[in-house]
């Protein structure tokens, strides 16, 4: 019974990532087309979440100043709210809410991206950290699900969403992680140029 539900599982994923294949083909590409932008105009990439979507936010900026597959220059990436002096220093002066935009507000300038990431896009401190990002003239990625939630209508047409449509929380971050791959896949290939890589 248990190995019927773990293969079950596999073949769940398996079977709404190729589904959401072609939905979610164009905003990933517009996303790693507006990282690319910010990189090589001297910028620099905020990421932040909550709980596995804040483990997902270092993953990314790991995968941007270590690279996925191919040797490249480091890109300037880092994961907001894993400094916990920082993160417990504004949160004592004000709201706990408040501790990803100041951070933007501390670190982002014009020309710089924010990439957050969400299950459901409704959670008060990467709402803020966004209108943040928006006061610093920042653009904003949000990879979201369940239909974006109050990130997904606050974004700009300057801004990239990426929303993954299902309800199911595991399912959302396995494919968060997905498009992580492809956006530093994306990343390397225009940097790079194409290159034959193992699948």
């Amino acid at each position: 019974m248990l190995e019927q539900r773990i293969q079950q599982q596999f073949i769940d994923s398996a079977d709404l990532k190729y589904q959401w294949a072609q939905s979610l083909a164009r905003p990933v590409a517009e996303a790693a087309q507006a990282l690319l932008a910010c990189v090589t105009g001297g910028g620099k990439v905020l990421l932040c979440g909550n709980g596995a979507s804040g483990a997902l936010a270092q993953y990314m900026a790991a995968l941007m100043v270590g690279g996925l597959e191919r040797p490249r220059p480091e890109l300037p990436a880092l994961a907001l709210g894993t400094d916990a002096a920082t993160l417990t220093a504004v949160a004592r002066r004000g709201e706990y809410a408040d501790a990803f935009a100041a951070q933007v507000r501390a670190l982002g300038n014009a020309g710089d991206v924010l990439l957050v990431l969400t299950s459901n896009g409704n959670s008060v401190n990467l709402v803020r950290a966004a209108q943040a990002a928006h006061e610093r003239e920042m653009s904003v990625i949000a990879l979201t699900g369940r239909g974006g939630g109050e990130l997904g209508h606050m974004l700009r047409d300057t801004d990239v969403h990426v929303c993954v449509p299902h309800e199911r929380t595991p399912r959302i971050h396995e494919a968060h992680q997905l498009v992580l791959h492809c956006l530093c896949d994306g990343l390397d290939l225009q940097l790079l140029g194409d290159e034959e890589t193992p699948s």
